[in-house]
């Protein structure tokens, strides 16, 4: 198993490990030209302050990585991108960049799921042993070589920073006893959440609405066909993108989708509202399919959601 090891700045670092509702996080890359590609889902992604800080000093598993304009990430992720505002995230790429950006202009988005954030006393010590960092990370095997110690200190570190809490991540390792040898590095199922929902389902049709093809970001949203409450799990064959008008209906009952995947429109619409034309004539319209069939919503959602919600 490998490791991907990143130099971070001070402040995305402080912003993010202050919070304690934090599991998803973004690693931006302010170049947006080229997207990540140097670890599988499941693998770790661990950050590393700039020097002279030469410490690690969190990390999380590594879910996907795209190319997003600048207000759709934010759209996406919000305050887990390390900031507290879009204007404020956009300062921080502009000062990485040293040129103004625009909200339509690209970013590097890496989602990382399972997020930790180390305190300070449990910083682990960046080793002279261990691959020197450029600008753009550097990778290291965590099975063989000086990369073994560094997964059990993680582990340690980890158990220590929080021992009572679930950790999906590394503390399933850990020994039963004291004494016992920690375990060996593992791929992880990334265990996605709101916001890594959102950005898969945008992606997966194109950020274009799966009804009326709508291109408009900012009024597309991501709509659960089974909701989260419901527990519908956060995947894109639970998803569609949606305009948010049409999202509204969906959660309602007024719209929804057989198993064709072909609209279905409520004719109570009409008569709760005494209207409703523009969107009756959605009915019988197939939705735009998404370029993986692998991310067309799933049939038993679909049922669900028609059986459960729909106004019929």
């Amino acid at each position: 198993m490998r490791a991907w090891i990143n130099a971070t700045y001070s402040n995305w670092y402080e912003f993010l490990s202050a919070r304690r509702d934090v599991e998803e996080v973004n690693f931006w890359q302010a170049g947006g030209k080229q997207r990540f590609g140097r670890l599988k889902p499941g693998e770790l992604f661990l950050f590393k302050l700039w020097s002279p800080k030469n410490f690690i000093v969190g990390g999380g598993v590594f879910a996907d990585a795209s190319l997003l304009p600048l207000g759709l990430a934010w759209q996406c992720f919000e305050e887990s991108n390390g900031a507290s505002s879009l204007a404020e995230l956009r300062r921080d790429i502009e000062a990485v960049r040293k040129a103004p950006i625009d909200d339509k202009d690209t970013i590097g988005c890496i989602l990382l799921t399972q997020s930790f954030f180390l305190p300070r006393d449990r910083w682990i010590p960046y080793r002279p042993e261990w691959p020197r960092i450029s600008y753009g990370g550097v990778q290291i095997d965590l099975v063989d070589g000086p990369g073994s110690a560094l997964y059990s200190e993680l582990q340690e570190a980890v158990a220590v920073r929080n021992p009572t809490s679930e950790q999906p991540m590394l503390a399933r390792d850990l020994p039963e006893h004291p004494g016992e040898r920690y375990g060996q590095p593992v791929l992880i199922t990334p265990r996605l959440g709101q916001r890594s929902f959102r950005m898969f389902v945008t992606e997966a049709y194109e950020r274009r609405c799966a009804v009326t093809g709508e291109k408009v970001v900012p009024a597309l949203e991501a709509a659960h066909i089974r909701p989260y409450k419901e527990l519908g799990p956060h995947r894109i064959q639970n998803g569609i993108l949606l305009r948010r008008d049409l999202h509204a209906l969906f959660d309602r009952g007024y719209l929804t989708i057989d198993t064709d995947r072909r609209v279905e429109v409520s004719g109570r619409l009409r008569e709760e509202f005494d209207n409703g034309r523009d969107y009756l004539a959605f009915r019988g319209d197939r939705l735009r399919p998404t370029p993986n069939p692998e991310h067309q919503p799933g049939r038993d959602f679909i049922l669900w959601h028609n059986e459960n919600v729909f106004r019929g």
